[in-house]
């Protein structure tokens, strides 16, 4: 099944980065086929002070996802709360 099959969501939070990596089974049922969770850092107080570091823990959360799901993905849905 191609990457984009896949449904994946990014929590980022102030102690931690959670990706998870889902797809629909035959019966249109979402299946959890990864999940991966990182300590955040670059974040204070739900602001990112560093973005680097941010994105290094992004990367490690996702990775982590894939590998226990045995596949990359492409695309990942973030949802953004707050004051913005």
């Amino acid at each position: 099944m191609p990457y984009n099959d896949s449904i994946v969501g990014l929590d980022i939070g102030t102690t931690k980065v959670c990706a998870v990596i889902g797809q629909h089974n035959e019966n249109g049922i979402l299946e959890i086929t990864g999940v991966g969770i990182c300590p955040s850092r670059g974040m204070r107080r739900g602001v990112i002070v560093n973005i680097d570091a941010t994105v290094k823990s992004i990367i490690q959360a996702v990775e982590a996802a894939e590998m226990m799901a045995g596949r990359e993905v492409g695309d990942v849905t973030v949802g953004i709360s707050g004051a913005h």
